[in-house]
């Protein structure tokens, strides 16, 4: 089984690109997903966010309030590392659990897509790391256009995250999503084919770094 860590920037377009992977019938382990299940009421993760950040950053029914949630992130740095510390290790545990079905049911290819895949360290572990690319004018255009920001709320996001100028240096390959969707898919239809393995080379990967590479999610898990 092959793993594919697929990460970018903030409205960079990588959710296009896995929307298209989900076409295409390969598993895809969402980041974001995860990210929102392991903070429902009740969770762990949850109870360590109000614990750190109090109840202030609820909405009335309980559920975390997202956007007072990420003003408060986007704008202290240190206030985001501890969010990450609150989220990420049962993040992890997700992502574990979910690599060991999709071994265990002989997947080829599995993608995980997770938008801190180069900050988290996750990218040690992928067969295949591919970052979405766009170039910081169009990143900054399209994050202001989608969500409505002034342009130094914007900045402030964007700069949370490593510059995707950056993640490309850990990529094996890089999708340029700064042209028509139909330009987009062909460049992942390019990668694709270069990653997908052949039956024996499913075979080998299903029995070998599979091993080392869930075994090392668990190592992290752990720590």
């Amino acid at each position: 089984m092959k793993l594919i860590g697929l990460t970018g920037g903030i409205a960079s377009g990588k959710s296009t690109i896995s929307r298209m992977i989900l076409r295409r019938k390969i598993p895809l382990i969402d980041g974001d997903l995860l990210a929102r299940k392991v903070v429902e009421p009740g969770r762990p993760a949850y109870k360590l966010i109000i614990k750190h950040f109090s109840h202030d950053v609820l909405n009335e029914d309980g559920t975390l309030d997202r956007t007072k949630l990420g003003n408060i992130i986007f704008a202290d740095e240190r206030q985001r590392k501890i969010l990450n510390k609150c989220t990420h290790p049962f993040i992890r545990r997700e992502i574990f659990k979910l690599l060991v079905w999709y071994w265990i049911t002989g997947e080829k290819i599995v993608v995980l897509d997770a938008p801190l895949l180069i900050e988290s360290g996750l990218y040690k572990w992928m067969s295949t790391v591919v970052v979405v690319y766009v170039s910081e004018q169009l990143q900054l255009h399209r994050l202001i256009k989608r969500d409505n920001l002034q342009e130094h709320v914007a900045l402030q996001r964007i700069s949370a995250q490593l510059p995707l100028r950056e993640k490309i240096k850990y990529a094996d390959h890089v999708i340029d999503n700064s042209s028509e969707l139909g330009e987009t898919e062909r460049q992942l239809n390019v990668v694709l084919a270069k990653v997908h393995p052949t039956w024996w080379n499913w075979l080998i990967t299903w029995l070998g770094p599979p091993t080392i590479a869930v075994l090392g999610l668990a190592a992290v898990v752990k720590s």
